[in-house]
């Protein structure tokens, strides 16, 4: 009989609703498994299960993807066909990400689930998202990290672990970059979505993988997340009694942030790189596509001033991967090339 881990992290899928509150709950985790092996859907597997976290999402730290990473491999996954890991809505692009670059080279499926509505509530999409999940780990069994999670519309959608995007914060939906789902569940199937921006199935089965040495893999906290808004002064940033490692720098849809000609560095993101220039602290800027020709000026005058532009990835996916190399890699070449080799087609 095929055997898939079920990996407990808590989360809304995991919580109980009492009155007005939501809150984690130890025991409906396991509720998941009981809800399962009733329903009619479920079909001939062992499931094997592990509780290495118990948190809300929101109170998810850095610190916590390398526990749940090594609860994972300490175990033998040899006798896995696929591994199931629930989580919290909230930060799930962040830990999809985490995760897909800690198991690149991972030989069978993690299919991550989570559910905007605790178990006990009938909104919950959480057995649906659970039931699909063991489908496509016995059916389809890819070798990476996906994301289930059904939408509004009643379609289960399959995304790739760096390519979520966070939850509408109004309607609660998830989607891909590009809104391009890597595919979905039908009737117990999985089907490809077809774009030109997906890998195909032969490129997640052939993909050339980056083996890490999971001993040392960390996660700097030391890198700055900056997102750009009309009047950000950036006299707020002043390194002179701690500075990051390094700064990541949102930049607005069509890859510009402030690039206004000042004599201070207040609203100007050119003036501001030059500061982390003089302070040795490196500067990213994400998103932005690959297209050169077509960039504002603006955009360009970023570069010219030394920010650092990661190409089409997203601003999750971006952040986790500068965590990793900062906390992992002690040298800027190794940082560099680290940033630059794709793990799982966080690149379009």
């Amino acid at each position: 009989m095929p055997k898939i881990l079920v990996v407990f992290t808590g989360g809304t899928i995991g919580s109980k609703k009492t009155q007005k509150m939501i809150d984690i709950d130890q025991s409906t985790s396991y509720e998941l498994i009981y809800l399962y092996e009733n329903s009619d859907a479920k079909q001939e597997v062992t499931l094997d299960t592990i509780h290495p976290l118990n948190v809300l999402s929101e109170n998810l730290v850095p610190e916590d993807w390398v526990t749940l990473a090594h609860n994972i491999l300490h175990l033998d996954l040899t006798s896995y066909q696929g591994i199931i890991v629930t989580h919290g809505t909230d930060t799930l692009p962040f830990t999809s990400a985490a995760l897909s670059y800690i198991f690149n080279d991972i030989s069978i499926p993690i299919a991550m689930i989570a559910s905007n509505f605790p178990l006990n509530d009938p909104r919950s999409t959480g057995l649906n998202n659970f039931t699909q999940a063991i489908q496509f780990i016995l059916g389809h069994p890819l070798p990476g990290v996906f994301v289930f999670f059904e939408n509004n519309k009643g379609e289960m959608q399959v995304h790739l672990g760096t390519r979520l995007m966070p939850s509408d914060p109004f309607t609660d939906q998830y989607d891909s970059t590009y809104a391009v789902p890597f595919g979905s569940m039908e009737n117990g199937h999985f089907i490809w979505n077809s774009h030109k921006t997906n890998p195909t199935i032969g490129m997640i089965k052939k993909r050339r993988r980056l083996v890490l040495d999971k001993s040392l893999i960390s996660f700097s906290l030391e890198v700055l997340y900056i997102k750009p808004h009309p009047g950000l002064d950036y006299q707020f940033y002043d390194f002179w009694r701690q500075k990051p490692q390094a700064v990541l720098h949102d930049l607005y849809h069509s890859g510009t942030a402030c690039a206004l000609a000042k004599d201070t560095m207040r609203v100007s993101l050119p003036e501001f790189i030059t500061y982390c220039k003089s302070q040795a602290v490196d500067v990213f800027i994400a998103p932005l596509k690959n297209q050169p020709d077509d960039l504002y000026a603006s955009s360009l005058q970023l570069i010219e001033a030394g920010a650092i532009a990661l190409g089409n990835i997203s601003i999750e996916a971006a952040h986790v991967k500068l965590m990793l190399a900062y906390g992992s890699f002690a040298g800027s070449v190794e940082r560099m090339q680290f940033m630059k080799n794709p793990l799982f087609f966080e690149f379009h």
